[in-house]
């Protein structure tokens, strides 16, 4: 009897995995064009790719066989359940060079600056997944409930992962604030289909805020997909928010390191304030590699941008690799103690834990 409900199990377990592979076992169905243009050095004219690896490189590890082995090994480091969080209720508005940010969660981060309130790839869903029950669960709990989030100015989407870009918490935020969405091009195309209005741009353009405030698309080494057949259909993009005064705010999105030379690009944009750089998944390291910085890679990427101060994003929200829980933070603080940087230069926060972040001197 136990034989035959484990024989059960692992026939349900497959037939999940298969479900959630049937966008990539089905790919004539499920290709999307979002962006039509010229060709440039980073788009070849149906697809984008990162300039600094041969074309069509990334992601080579994106095929059923591997993924059906990931999912079902024993590999990965077991989460908990449930990571307990204290919500926070932060203020409407932070007015002059006053810059608090909150970690909400993975790369979700609230901004509140200058009168604006920035608010990077939300996601408040339960699920990073194309399905509602199946898929990466959320672990830890929003650092601020939706309903206590003030009303939101500016929300930047570096690429549309699901990790990142959360339709559901985008429709909301539309409906209720109708914020100017900055992201870059393409996905503009897969929000409109959902009634949300955004301003998409290439690497090294910019988008006006107001006066003394715009947002610069910077090159980050990464991909994008839905469906699995429509890879790299959209840009993928960090962020550069120049401000008037105090230093620029950098925003990563998702990257692995690829070069290393697009955090001076960012750098070049002005003194960095404060800037928001992933730390995870790192394992499987072969499989992560070329598409996520792991922690002495995000201490080296801090150590280009020549930031101020950084928040270690992308990590003990989601269960997306093999890693544990706290695995990507414990990397992260060895890098800084064998590369000499502060931990109170770059460091993590609990969710929900405010951070009153120094200016530029």
């Amino acid at each position: 009897m136990r034989r035959w409900l484990k024989r059960l199990g692992g026939a349900l377990l497959a037939l999940l995995v298969l479900l959630l592979l049937t966008p990539i076992l089905l790919p004539p169905f499920l290709d999307r064009v979002y962006y039509t243009g010229p060709k440039s050095a980073h788009f070849d004219g149906q697809r984008f790719f990162n300039p600094d690896e041969p074309k069509g490189g990334a992601p080579k590890y994106f095929n059923p066989a591997r993924i059906l082995r990931f999912v079902t090994g024993g590999e990965r480091t077991p989460w908990p359940r449930h990571v307990p969080v204290q919500p926070a209720h932060p203020p409407r508005k932070v007015t002059g060079d006053t810059m608090r940010v909150t970690w909400i969660g993975h790369a979700t981060v609230l901004i509140q600056t200058q009168g604006l309130n920035i608010l990077t790839d939300p996601i408040f869903s339960e699920r990073a997944s194309p399905f509602p029950w199946f898929g990466p669960l959320r672990v830890r709990e929003p650092g601020v409930r939706f309903e206590d989030l003030p009303k939101i100015d500016l929300v930047l989407v570096s690429h549309n992962h699901y990790d990142h870009m959360d339709l559901p918490t985008l429709e909301r935020l539309w409906s209720r604030d109708r914020p100017l969405i900055v992201t870059s091009l393409g996905n503009d195309t897969i929000l409109g289909w959902h009634g949300i209005t955004a301003i998409a741009r290439d690497w090294g353009q910019s988008v006006a805020v107001k006066p003394g405030v715009a947002v610069i698309l910077d090159r980050v080494h990464h991909w994008g997909t839905r469906w699995g057949k429509d890879r790299s259909r959209a840009l993928w993009s960090g962020f550069t928010i120049t401000m008037p005064h105090g230093g620029n705010v950098f925003f990563a999105g998702d990257t692995g390191p690829g070069d290393m030379r697009w955090p001076l690009e960012a750098k070049a944009h002005g003194p960095i304030r404060f800037a928001m750089i992933p730390i995870g998944p790192e394992r499987p390291r072969a499989m992560m590699h070329p598409n996520h910085v792991d922690g002495a890679d995000a201490v080296r990427v801090f150590t280009l941008l020549g930031a101020k101060s950084a928040l270690a994003i992308h990590w003990g929200t989601f269960q997306l690799g093999a890693d544990g829980i706290d695995e990507p933070v414990d990397s992260m603080h060895r890098a800084e103690a064998a590369q000499g940087v502060d931990p109170q230069r770059f460091r993590t926060t609990g969710a929900g834990q405010a951070w009153l972040v120094p200016k530029v001197r």
